[in-house]
């Protein structure tokens, strides 16, 4: 089941085997989003920005 991206409000179909807290592009805008949910009803929100200090 597609869900809507809160940026353009295009349709977007999460790729078979997705999984929670996956980074996905929109197909029309191309905002990063963060998968929030899967199965019957999935949601997306954008993806938070990359620190500095991510990874260290």
């Amino acid at each position: 089941m597609p869900t809507v991206c809160p940026t353009c409000d295009a349709q977007v179909v999460l790729p078979a085997g997705t999984e929670l807290s996956e980074i996905i592009s929109c197909p029309e805008c191309q905002t990063q989003l963060a998968v929030k949910a899967v199965g019957d009803e999935p949601q997306v929100e954008p993806a938070p920005a990359i620190e500095e200090d991510w990874g260290e």
